[in-house]
């Protein structure tokens, strides 16, 4: 069933020279959505501004085309408005009345795969998916399309002409090359060119020192930015520290940090019957890596922290790429699978020796309850990082391992949540710190007179329950005995554009339903499916 190119080894053809890409359908021009409007007034909402203001409303928050010019307090909680306090509405002003409801600033996915070919997932189902979750900003780490197509579908986003998030192109480092980069010239001069072709940044797996070294430095000196997941294959001669020292922006997940902390080993503590090319191996052995680190609070844990956070260095853990990991059947039976994951999609995820992500083997209860550990000590570095001043944002690296575009983002949330954060200091993760680490501080990542109006409006509030974030809602019960589902976002606006999130969830609904009915698909759970 999975005849598949390994993610992996796709990288590293292209870093190879070879630059023909299996591309996804490109999103169709936009048909939804209301706005921009030369006025627009969002009526009686309290207002989460994602610095770490506490909420505060109700308010009137005035648009003009995209950009915030007021945020006005217009009255007490409880109290009924007076109109009189309130911004005037002239003749043609668009008003939008969310009276009792909740604003945030639009979320950034720092971590924002687009998909491809082997996931089977058209832009538009992608973009849907972010979008009713709240999601106006992602940073796309590898081009995977290919980097004229993501520049493309970037274009057409800051102009509104397709239905999408704002979109930054970090391509994979050596994509496109004619030749294998092996020297800090070659690295220079790719870097350079990868600038001219017009990519917002350049994602790392790792290479020689040297030419990491070259790459990262002259990235940085022309503006750019960068991300690194650290791979097993380079990290025992280039980790995180490395990189920081060079300007590298942010690391991905967590893999170079746990060598970085090293105190009595300088590698992984490798069986002798270990390859990296058997996931199985790979992401078991992982599982046992921070245990192999130096202990919280101890001298190494302290002087890496320390450095990092002299640098500025930012972490972005996607905590929740790799929960699969430490609960196979919670990921695997997320609710929102029956109705919103694609059938091709499904099929990546299932157990597989030749699709990335799906190695699931030989899984069981010893490989979870040790990434379960695992998750204990990393979360706990975070935790320290984000108390004393440094900057970790939230991104969730969807379309593998079962995690879903959207619904993984704010499964994302929830961990940063059990990590330790404090709800307002999840919702900064998500907007204000990942505006900071890509460069958009000044334009986006908080609710504030002079910024573009991303928004996301909800008529829960989600500092109670992270769960009223997702498409799905949450589960209440009433007075009455009965279930209900409640939240799920109402509105993204996104660039002044109002968009209804329930009904692009819907459109999502559809595709997949749409795709079941031609290929008469079933979701079926592993080994047990229909013969």
């Amino acid at each position: 069933m999975h005849k598949i190119l390994r993610i992996k080894l796709l990288l590293l053809t292209l870093c190879a020279g070879i630059t023909a890409i299996a591309q996804i359908p490109k999103a169709p021009t936009r048909v939804e959505g209301e706005g921009q409007f030369n006025r627009m007034i969002i009526r009686g909402v309290n207002v989460i501004n994602g610095t770490g203001s506490p909420m505060q409303g109700p308010c009137d928050i005035v648009i003009e085309k995209n950009k915030i010019t007021q945020i006005k307090v217009v009255g007490y909680p409880g109290v009924p408005i007076d109109p009189k306090d309130r911004p005037k509405a002239d003749k043609g002003d668009k008003e939008l009345d969310c009276t009792g409801m909740y604003v945030l600033p639009g979320f950034v996915d720092m971590h924002g795969h687009i998909g491809g070919r082997s996931q089977g997932t058209p832009a538009e189902y992608v973009f849907k998916l972010w979008l009713a979750h709240g999601i106006t900003t992602i940073r796309d780490p590898s081009a995977g399309n290919g980097l004229d197509w993501v520049l493309d579908q970037k274009q057409k986003s800051e102009k509104n002409e397709i239905t999408a998030p704002r979109i930054l192109a970090y391509t994979a480092f050596g994509m496109g090359s004619k030749e294998s980069i092996t020297t800090a010239d070659q690295a220079r001069a790719w870097v350079e060119e990868n600038a001219k072709k017009g990519a917002d940044g350049i994602k790392f797996f790792g290479a020689r020192p040297e030419v990491m070294d070259a790459a990262l430095r002259r990235n940085k000196e022309l503006g750019l930015r960068s991300a690194c997941h650290h791979a097993q294959v380079d990290v025992a001669r280039w980790n995180v520290l490395n990189s920081a020292r060079a300007g590298l922006t942010s690391m991905e997940h967590w893999y170079g940090l746990p060598e970085a902390l090293f105190d009595s080993q300088t590698i992984q503590d490798y069986p002798a019957d270990y390859n990296y090319g058997n996931e199985q191996n790979r992401f078991e052995e992982a599982g046992k890596l921070w245990k192999q680190a130096a202990k919280p609070g101890s001298k190494r844990w302290n002087e890496v922290m320390d450095e990092l956070l002299k640098l500025d260095f930012t972490i972005d853990p996607t905590f929740n790429i790799y929960e699969a990991n430490r609960e196979l059947m919670l990921a695997r039976r997320a609710e929102w699978h029956e109705e919103y994951t694609l059938p091709q999609l499904w099929r990546f995820y299932q157990p597989s020796r030749i699709s990335h992500g799906s190695y699931w083997q030989d899984w069981g209860t010893e490989q979870e309850v040790a990434w379960k550990e695992n998750y204990r000590l990393w979360m706990n570095f975070i935790n320290e990082y984000k108390n004393r001043g440094g900057r970790v944002t939230a991104g969730s690296d969807s379309g593998f391992i079962f995690q879903l575009y959207g619904f993984a983002y704010i499964r994302e949330l929830e961990l940063l949540r059990e990590a330790g954060f404090h709800p307002l200091e999840v919702i900064r993760a998500a907007t204000l710190k990942g505006a900071e680490a890509i460069g958009m501080q000044d334009k986006i990542g908080s609710v504030e007179t002079g910024k573009l109006a991303d928004l996301v409006i909800l008529e829960e509030n989600p500092l109670k329950n992270l769960k009223v974030l997702y498409g799905t809602g949450a589960i209440r019960l009433t007075e009455g005995n009965e279930v209900k589902r409640v939240g799920g976002v109402k509105y993204t606006i996104k660039d002044g554009v109002v968009y209804d999130a329930k009904k692009l969830l819907e459109d999502v609904r559809k595709i997949v339903a749409e795709a079941k009915k031609t290929e008469n698909f079933e979701i079926f759970q592993p080994g047990l499916e229909k013969k």
